[in-house]
């Protein structure tokens, strides 16, 4: 019986270890893929400013609130993901 507890111990110890893991590997993929998408954004915006500069103003409004968004959805994401690690 003694050996059952410890064999159930363990595993729950190791089940733990890994949602901590995936928590942080989440974390550092939503980090990640945030600054990849806002940079492809900063790209875009700055191609469409060098081929239309009148209307520079308004693409650069359009990037700061898609960036602000992306920037949203990825502080959310990483506060869930952290949150898998600090509850488990």
């Amino acid at each position: 019986m003694i050996l059952l507890d410890t064999a159930t111990q363990i595993a729950q110890a190791d089940l733990s270890f890994l949602v901590k893991l995936a928590g942080v590997a989440g974390a550092a993929g939503v980090t990640f893929a945030a600054s990849w998408g806002i940079s492809n954004i900063a790209k875009s915006a700055m191609e469409a400013s060098a081929r239309q500069p009148e209307v520079a103003a308004d693409i650069r409004t359009n990037v700061v609130l898609t960036g602000a968004f992306i920037e949203g959805v990825a502080l959310l994401s990483a506060v869930v993901c952290l949150l898998a690690v600090v509850v488990a």
